[in-house]
Parts: structure tokens; sequence; C-alpha cells
């Protein structure tokens, strides 16, 4: 099972990116799928999470209103679109799955899955 990241990169304050993770090896269909972010010397921490039909979505507070997860199952991909985008959203994202159908939280230990990271780096 991989997940892929990928869509980070530079961009100034207040612009926008879309982040992508492409899932193969198994669908997750059926399975929650979220995405986390880790900035250089700091604990990974919980960005969004989406229900397997994508009626359901979580956010950590200082993203709502800004970031909006949704995905595509049809292409084992979820997505996070980001925008208004700010200098304390410097980080490695990474997306994450969980074997089950069940809402994990927001606790890094609590996701099975783990794709490789992509770095997103807003300048000021």
């Amino acid at each position: 099972v991989q997940l892929q990241a990928s869509g980070g990169g530079l961009v100034q304050a207040g612009g926008s990116l879309r982040l992508s993770c492409a899932a193969s090896g198994r669908s997750f269909s059926s399975n929650y799928m979220g995405w986390f972010r880790q900035a250089p010397g700091k604990e990974r921490k919980f960005v969004a999470a989406i229900s397997w039909s994508g009626g359901t979505t979580y956010y950590e507070d200082s993203v709502k209103g800004r970031f909006t997860i949704s995905r595509d199952n049809a292409k084992n991909t979820v997505y996070l679109q980001m925008n208004s985008l700010k200098p304390e959203d410097t980080a490695v994202y990474y997306c994450a799955a969980v074997r089950g159908s069940y809402y994990p939280g927001r606790r890094p230990h609590e996701y099975d899955y783990w794709g490789q990271g992509t770095l997103v780096t807003v300048s000021s």
C-alpha cells in the first residue's frame, strides 16, 4: 500500500495550493483519510479528515474556513485545497489513512498508512 502526496511548493502569503494524495495497493473508498503537517522541530499535528463518503469532515481550528478536504473515490485520491495561506502554515504535509471505516480522531498513532510528505513553504 502506498500513499503518494504531491502539490507542495513555495507560495506567498495569501496564496493557494492544492495537495493531492493518491493511494495505490488497495482501495480506501470505505475508509477515513486525513492530512497532518509537521513544522521544523515540532510534532506532527492534525489538519483535516474526511469520511469515506466525503459527507463528514473535521478540521483543526486554525485552518477552518481556509482549507477544504475532499476526495474522489473513483481515483482513490484525497485532496487538500489550501487558501489564504499564512507563513505559519509552512510545514511538511502528510496524508494518512486508516484500515477501518470509523473516525480515527486527531492523533497520528491512530492512522495506519502514511504518505511520504510534501513540503509547503509560505513566504511573508
